[in-house]
């Protein structure tokens, strides 16, 4: 069991258009449920948990509220004209000790996110390569992260990190933008699945029904 030391920022502010799912990513089906709430239920044992809307922002708040009350909500209305790390930014708020970035197009084996969570320490997820076009992650011989990259590194950034909010500046493009100036940071290597295009949501959902391994 984990600590509750830590704030968990979602970031669904975007429109989801490399997808072209017609909805934000965080409203798509996944095997009867919608992405957020599929979420949601790897986090019943979190109580500080922020998800940050946009496009579409009424609907995911409703959803969400479907499912569970206690959630709060944050408002990126600059959502076609800025990243993740804005989204990420305005959750940070009040956070505590510790500030989770999760996007709202991952999912994650739930046994993973329960060791992440429970890392003594600041970390970030990362994977084996998947998704159409990467950022990776090259590290070094303590398996910390010390450069991002589009061209090489050992394994795929999936947009997960868990890092002392104080520690944090406030980003506009990219959270892994915001993690450069701190590195290197320990990588914890997690079950992931992230779904940018169609061909990662149908590997996502084949991933998903075969029990997230």
């Amino acid at each position: 069991m984990f600590k509750n030391n830590f704030s968990i920022i979602i970031s669904c502010a975007g429109m989801g258009s490399r997808l072209g799912a017609g909805c934000t990513k965080a409203l798509i089906d996944v095997c009867g449920k919608p992405l957020i709430i599929r979420q949601l239920e790897m986090l019943n044992d979190c109580d500080d948990i922020r998800i940050v809307v946009g496009y579409q922002a009424e609907q995911v708040i409703d959803t969400v509220k479907a499912f569970r009350d206690d959630v709060k909500f944050v408002y990126n209305l600059d959502y076609l004209t800025t990243g993740t790390a804005a989204s990420f930014s305005k959750g940070l708020t009040d956070s505590r000790e510790y500030a989770v970035a999760l996007d709202g197009d991952l999912l994650v084996n739930p046994d993973d996110l329960n060791s992440f969570l429970g890392y003594d320490g600041e970390c970030i997820g990362g994977c084996t390569p998947t998704t159409d076009n990467p950022v990776l992650m090259e590290l070094n011989d303590k398996h910390q992260v010390i450069e991002f990259s589009r061209e090489h590194g050992q394994l795929e950034w999936t947009g997960l990190a868990k890092i002392k909010s104080q520690r944090l500046v406030p980003g506009i493009k990219h959270v892994y933008m915001m993690l450069e100036p701190l590195m290197p940071i320990d990588v914890l290597k997690i079950r992931t699945k992230e779904i940018d295009t169609a061909h990662d949501y149908q590997n996502a959902l084949e991933w998903f029904q075969n029990g997230c391994k």
